[in-house]
C-alpha cells in the first residue's frame, strides 16, 4: 500500500521544524506558504510533485555557527582595544 501524498502544509511544517536541513527550527512568517505562488497562477502542486519533495533528501538542521561569523566579534573587540589604547596614549602624552 502506498502512502498517501503529504499536503503542502505538511511540507511546509517539515521545513519551519528544521527537518529539511533548508533553515533552523523556526517559523518564517515572511515567506509566502509553500505552493501559494503555484496555487495562485493556476498549477498547485500535484499529489505526485509534493510526494516527490516529501521524498527528497534532507540534510541535518544547521546546529552551529559558521566559523567565520565569529572572526567578527574578535575584529570588532581588536578595533576597540586600539581605539582605547590610542585615546589613552593621546591623552598622556
Amino acid at each position: 500500500m502506498t502512502t498517501p501524498a503529504p499536503t503542502t502544509d505538511q511540507l511546509r511544517s517539515r521545513v519551519d521544524a528544521g527537518e529539511t536541513g533548508d533553515k533552523i527550527s523556526f517559523p518564517d512568517p515572511a515567506t509566502v506558504p509553500l505552493g501559494a505562488d503555484a496555487e495562485a497562477g493556476g498549477s498547485p502542486p500535484t499529489a505526485a510533485e509534493r510526494k516527490l519533495e516529501a521524498q527528497r533528501p534532507t540534510g541535518p538542521a544547521q546546529t552551529r555557527r559558521d566559523a567565520g561569523m565569529l572572526l567578527y566579534p574578535l575584529l570588532i573587540a581588536a578595533v576597540f582595544v586600539i581605539v582605547i589604547a590610542a585615546a589613552i596614549v593621546a591623552f598622556r602624552g
